[in-house]
């Protein structure tokens, strides 16, 4: 996954944005030398803080990315996500003025790994999850009055899903945010992925 991590960070550090901001990067004991990438390569990001932990899963990840953030706003990426260079202002500009919102922005699903960025949006890349972490961008002040994420989820998805019902509950409103834009590698199906 390192190489999709690596379009992910450096698009991130190419970001037209005029506010300090710092890019979290949970290892959850990766084994594709990740943390020496990162760490050989610190110059490169200088953006990027790395922190690990053991195979925790994604919802301890991203609940201790809330606990180490600095800033007043988190925007939750995934690893194989990469952004224009528009995204984080996008993301600012639709919270200005809201108290009790959070944006979410448009994923467009790929297969082009050496250019991203091409892929038009297509009706399959349509979601209508109400809180999925894959690009939205909340006040940490909300996540931590709703609880964060359940640890409880071990598998890969839900644990998002579940915290945006709790959210709802506190009257968060979800703005479309189409301008921040993140391009998913989603490589094309095989049938060698299906079970014997």
């Amino acid at each position: 996954r390192r190489p999709i991590l690596q379009k992910c960070l450096t698009a991130l550090e190419h970001q037209q944005f005029d506010q300090p901001y710092e890019v979290i990067v949970i290892d959850d004991g990766s084994t594709d030398d990740t943390v020496g990438y990162l760490t050989a390569q610190r110059s490169d990001y200088p953006h990027v803080r790395l922190v690990q932990q053991d195979h925790g899963g994604a919802a301890a990840a991203r609940n201790l990315g809330i606990e180490q953030a600095v800033g007043e706003f988190i925007i939750f990426i995934d690893s194989d996500l990469v952004v224009t260079e528009e995204f984080l202002a996008s993301h600012a500009s639709a919270l200005a003025g809201w108290d009790r919102a959070f944006t979410y922005g448009r994923v467009i699903n790929t297969s082009n790994f050496d250019n991203p960025t091409a892929e038009p949006f297509k009706v399959t890349d349509f979601s209508a999850a109400y809180f999925a972490t894959g690009n939205v961008a909340i006040a940490r002040h909300w996540l931590i009055e709703a609880g964060m994420f359940d640890t409880g989820f071990r598998q890969y998805g839900w644990e998002d899903l579940e915290l945006g019902v709790r959210l709802k509950k506190l009257g968060l409103q979800l703005i479309k945010c189409p301008k921040a834009v993140g391009y998913h590698w989603h490589p094309p199906f095989s049938l060698t992925q299906l079970p014997h």
